[in-house]
């Protein structure tokens, strides 16, 4: 299959360019030619105006997805993400704005991904920001949270993105994916502390005082995702546990010099 993979440079194109790759597809370098197109280039935050969201990961998602129905692709993937399912910030409604968008689009098969916060050797943002925290033994006020998160391995999010391509049953669906179980966030901070060799210093704090402090609010809200049809109804299954994504994760960080 050939396909055209918007945002190739960044954490996840990186990791899904080179396993296209490895499975025998050819990587295009724009939508001409291509039998599917992965939209990734999206803002990836929610501290841009709502306006340059709006721009980018609206109008900008379904124009790539106009350009590739009038090159003849057969098949657009979006990446959107699992915020998109309560629309609670600005990001999250910019998301939902474009899956809407896409879903009115005739002549070329959708399939719509929502990942939660994806992790994996070239993490950045909130992820990193923790296991530098982790492996430096900052005390973090985590230990009383109770909130779940869904995950996902970047090379399991990999994974679903080309089942989806080559998968005709996927046309047309809406599709939760992650590791599998939902993880606590004292879970997540003591398995990374395991796997980075240094444990995870973690004290209980008001969660009331924790709004004050943005990453760490972020880090303890609850999000977890139902990924049951993307398992059932086209067969996929994770190749990563999550046991092992954390370890591969943590190798990356410590090799890159922590």
């Amino acid at each position: 299959m050939r396909v055209f993979v918007t945002g190739a440079g960044g954490f996840i194109g990186r990791h899904l360019c080179t396993e296209l790759a490895a499975r025998g597809h050819a990587v295009l370098a724009s939508s001409s030619g291509a039998d599917a197109v992965v939209h990734l280039a999206n803002i990836a935050h929610s501290r841009a105006a709502e306006s340059e969201l709006r721009r980018v990961n609206v109008d900008g998602t379904l124009e790539r997805a106009r350009e590739a129905a009038a090159a003849g692709a057969r098949r657009f993937v979006y990446l959107s993400s699992a915020l998109a399912a309560g629309a609670a910030d600005r990001y999250g409604r910019s998301k939902l704005a474009a899956e809407q968008g896409l879903a009115q689009l005739r002549g070329i098969e959708v399939v719509i991904l929502r990942p939660p916060l994806v992790y994996g050797p070239g993490v950045k943002a909130n992820f990193l920001a923790l296991m530098r925290a982790i492996s430096r033994g900052v005390p973090l006020p985590l230990a009383s949270i109770d909130s779940r998160r869904s995950l996902v391995y970047v090379g399991n999010l990999v994974d679903a993105v080309i089942r989806c391509l080559e998968v005709p049953q996927a046309a047309g669906k809406n599709l939760g994916v992650s590791d599998g179980a939902s993880v606590s966030m004292p879970e997540l901070c003591r398995r990374l502390g395991e796997a980075l060799g240094r444990p995870a210093r973690l004290f209980p704090f008001p969660a009331a005082l924790l709004a004050r402090l943005p990453l760490l609010r972020r880090l303890a809200q609850s999000l977890e995702v139902d990924d049951s049809i993307l398992r059932e109804a086209l067969g996929w299954r994770a190749p990563f546990t999550f046991e092992e994504g954390i370890r591969r994760t943590a190798l990356w960080y410590r090799s890159a010099g922590g």
